[in-house]
């Protein structure tokens, strides 16, 4: 990455006793798409308004464009905020909305007028300008929202869970109208959400925080398919997280005993004999078959439970020591198989597959 729009140094949060984010350090580049998540209290949201400037650091710096923004004001800093709530003034009509942060800013009424008008036709809201606020609906007012931080043409825009409120068809539809003027304006976006499926569809980097900490930053495949703990593991999508002691490792394959069955694993570093070991394999990436499969890896499985969503199946399944495990499957694939409840089947799945966690 070139010089970092955006530095996190050694940042830390304090509330008294409590500390909500401890020794944070990250790098955010131009134009790049950043989303924050993790659980309630991990610390996501004091980082967004630490950014916003409604919080102070206790140590360490934030640095916007090389300009320490610790002390500085929330309404001196180009950070505007999208708000879950949208914040929008009830009072105001949907073009007097986005023209405030430019009546803020001193701008004459002609200028503030142009430009409004300007960013309400950019998002597809031209014709509903002198509406007032309440008469609009939530996907609506989420682009006169979006209209009015934009207006001012900052280097960077804060979201806070900004979709958490519309229906799921709403979403989906936002979620391309932001990823589609991320690009076009190329501001950087620092996005934070409890939802994955948001983070993963839209964002450049991705980064995970759990207890006031930065678990993991990467793309949201490498996220995916090769998390770095077993924190991520579990927080991110639909994965089996299977633990047991090494037997053998060698040529850049290690094989696990663990309750449920013997599994061999790829590794980069080699583990030794003997040492506790934990892999995880994508729910999407396990086979179900209802005879015995020539694989590197199978075992034995009950149905205990199907989940449809759509399109997509998750099985849930459990092995004859009681380890459950999850497949997901497309429909159609399990109207070929007839399913029964507490059928036996067998999983399985190629060692190249699976990852192994760091530090077992």
């Amino acid at each position: 990455m070139s010089e970092p729009l955006l530095l996190f140094d050694n940042v830390v949060k304090r509330f008294g006793d409590f500390v909500a984010v401890k020794r944070m350090n990250l790098e955010i580049g131009k134009g790049e798409f950043i989303a924050i998540m993790g659980p309630s209290g991990c610390g996501k949201t004091t980082t967004l308004r630490m950014l916003a400037g409604l919080e102070s650091p206790s140590e360490g710096e934030i640095r916007l464009d090389g300009r320490v923004m610790n002390n500085v004001k929330p309404h001196e800093r180009d950070t505007p905020m999208v708000w879950q709530s949208l914040a929008l003034f009830p009072f105001l009509n949907a073009r007097e909305n986005v023209e405030f942060g430019l009546k803020m800013r001193g701008l004459d009424a002609a200028t503030r007028h142009q430009k409004a008008l300007t960013w309400l036709d950019r998002l597809g809201m031209s014709e509903f300008a002198e509406r007032d606020i309440s008469t609009l609906s939530g996907g609506q007012k989420q682009r006169v929202a979006l209209a009015r931080s934009l207006v001012t043409e900052p280097q960077i825009l804060l979201l806070d869970e900004p979709l958490s409120a519309l229906d799921a068809h709403l979403v989906i539809r936002m979620q391309s109208v932001l990823t589609n003027l991320q690009r076009e304006l190329g501001i950087t976006f620092v996005y934070v959400t409890h939802s994955q499926s948001e983070a993963f569809a839209m964002a450049d980097r991705v980064v995970i925080m759990s207890n006031g900490e930065v678990a993991q930053v990467g793309q949201p495949k490498d996220i995916y398919r090769a998390p770095a703990n077993r924190f991520v593991a579990e927080f991110v999508g639909r994965n089996n997280i299977i633990s047991g002691k090494v037997k053998s490792a060698s040529k850049g394959k290690a094989v696990i005993d663990a309750p449920s069955g013997s599994y061999t694993v790829t590794a980069d570093a080699m583990p030794k004999p003997g040492a506790e070991a934990t892999f995880v394999i994508s729910a999407d990436l396990v086979r179900v078959t209802g005879s015995k499969p020539k694989a590197e890896n199978a075992v034995a499985a009950r149905l205990i439970s199907e989940e449809f969503i759509g399109s997509v199946v998750t099985l849930f399944l459990e092995s004859g020591d009681g380890t459950e495990f999850k497949v997901q499957v497309q429909e159609r694939e399990l109207a070929t198989l007839d399913l029964k409840s507490a059928e036996l089947l067998w999983l399985s799945w190629p060692a190249a597959s699976a990852h192994l966690l760091p530090g077992g």
